[in-house]
């Protein structure tokens, strides 16, 4: 059995419908799979005032899970989601990549099969950097980084992303995500699952 996480942060929806859209996915190829949504960082009040989509979301959120890492040790493959953040991960999901010093140190994080996804208010909004920013630390936790490359008609539908991973185009609405989009999220999500599991079944045939 291939274990698939699958960590998110999301503030208005746009994130956790691609999450979904993943989890569901990961599924269908026969996988054990966690949805694991990341602590939200900032206090409730401070939510409630800013955004009333933010805080209506978090509300709605509730029963999904909060990740820990003891979801990232039990799996092989983890795919981690994040809207854009002046080109950076949001600090939510910063935050909880912040607290694996000890796994990765422990060497338990090693040849994890990763993935990363985004969304931002609009294009050529820092979503391959945002990438790139995840990327980093998984090259420190010696993990295998799988993009979703030109390798599928869907990733080149315009706003579906770029090599680097999936990449929706919001236009600052709550849930807009269009159906090319979660089409392209459930590619990604199959490509890591059969790379995971090949490596998987490689590892123990040596």
């Amino acid at each position: 059995m291939l274990n698939v996480a699958v960590v998110y942060y999301s503030s208005t929806g746009n994130v956790h419908r691609l999450a979904d859209a993943a989890a569901v996915s990961a599924r269908k190829t026969g996988a054990d799979v966690r949805l694991r949504r990341v602590a939200e960082v900032f206090p409730q009040s401070q939510v409630e005032a800013g955004n009333d989509a933010w805080a209506a979301h978090l509300e709605a959120t509730r029963d999904v899970p909060l990740a820990a890492l003891d979801d990232l040790e039990w799996a092989d493959a983890i795919l981690f989601g994040t809207p854009t953040r002046f080109g950076l991960p949001a600090a939510q999901l910063k935050q909880f990549l912040d607290t694996t010093v000890g796994l990765s140190l422990q060497g338990k994080l090693v040849n994890k099969v990763v993935s990363s996804f985004t969304s931002t208010a609009a294009g050529h909004s820092g979503q391959e950097s945002t990438i790139l920013a995840l990327n980093n630390t998984y090259y420190h936790w010696g993990a295998i980084i799988v993009p979703t490359g030109a390798t599928d008609p869907v990733l080149t539908t315009p706003g579906n992303g770029n090599p680097y991973g999936v990449s929706s185009v919001s236009g600052n609405q709550p849930g807009n995500v269009s159906e090319e989009n979660l089409a392209a999220m459930e590619f990604q999500a199959r490509r890591v699952a059969a790379i995971a599991a090949a490596l998987k079944r490689g590892f123990q045939a040596a």
